[in-house]
């Protein structure tokens, strides 16, 4: 491997002290791997990420404080029209798994999430940029993040419930052998599986993927790598998109009560449909 793999390691590699206080930090959560140049490579492309969405989301409001002529459409494709389609596209499909309601109210974990991952992954097409999501130390913090949201906002809805119905419906005093089988499999299922898998799914297709694209890259300066881009784009679009829907199922089915099992949601996205 060479020194410096991205311009972003480059960059922190040329301040020595910058480098030595991220030492000070100790070793990365994964991996137990200095937090050096190469260490702090993901961190740095993860706040530039940040750093840009902020910035094209200010652009983007910008474009619409005037209401009266925002309603009405752009000509052509502008930063306010690819926000309007984007943000409208994974609402939509919220809306269609859990119902206006439950959507409204927890899209912004959603749409953050679709934001940070979407232009996590496009970085890594530009040469000379890594993704951040090709780092398992990112994607595992992303996934800790939706954890930690879906179990909040179940043990919001359900109360204790949300931990209690992992056990199935109870049978009597005879069958707690069965219940607490039931218990110990949907609990790893529930907090250890979901997060590792969702975490391990992103972070394999996106660093293969700039693996390849980097290898054509080097080989092949023109041309031949455009396929091979043309490719990343449609994965890091796909890898989006399973993400955010893995992340509506899972706060989709945390926040699902036991009376309505989501069709109230179903019964007011109807009556809208009437009022409309």
């Amino acid at each position: 491997m060479p020194e410096h793999t991205s311009f972003l390691s480059y960059l922190l590699a040329m301040f020595p002290a910058l480098e030595e206080n991220m030492r000070n930090f100790g070793e990365t959560f994964l991996g137990k791997k200095p937090v050096d140049a190469h260490g702090a490579e993901p961190i740095a492309a993860s706040i530039l990420v940040v750093l840009i969405v902020t910035f094209l989301a200010w652009r983007a409001k910008a474009a619409v404080v005037d209401y009266e002529k925002s309603v009405i459409p752009d000509e052509k494709l502008t930063l306010r029209t690819f926000f309007e389609i984007f943000i409208g596209f994974f609402y939509n499909m919220m809306k269609d798994v859990m119902g206006p309601t439950r959507a409204k109210k927890y899209f912004p974990v959603v749409g953050t999430a679709a934001c940070f991952i979407f232009f996590s992954n496009i970085l890594g097409l530009i040469p000379g940029f890594l993704p951040p999501t090709s780092s398992w130390n990112i994607t595992a913090g992303c996934a800790l993040v939706v954890l930690v949201a879906f179990t909040y906002y179940g043990l919001k809805a359900q109360g204790f419930g949300f931990i209690t119905h992992l056990a199935g419906p109870w049978m009597g005093p005879l069958m707690l052998p069965i219940n607490i089988l039931i218990f110990t499999i949907e609990f790893i299922s529930t907090f250890i599986i979901r997060p590792v898998t969702l975490s391990i799914r992103l972070m394999l297709n996106i660093a293969v993927d700039h693996l390849l694209l980097s290898i054509l890259l080097g080989i092949f300066i023109l041309f031949v790598p455009i396929p091979i881009m043309m490719l990343g784009t449609l994965v890091a679009i796909v890898q989006v998109l399973v993400f955010c829907l893995l992340t509506t199922i899972y706060i989709a089915l945390a926040t699902e009560t036991h009376g309505d099992h989501g069709h109230g949601d179903e019964h007011e996205h109807h009556g809208e449909k009437a009022h409309a």
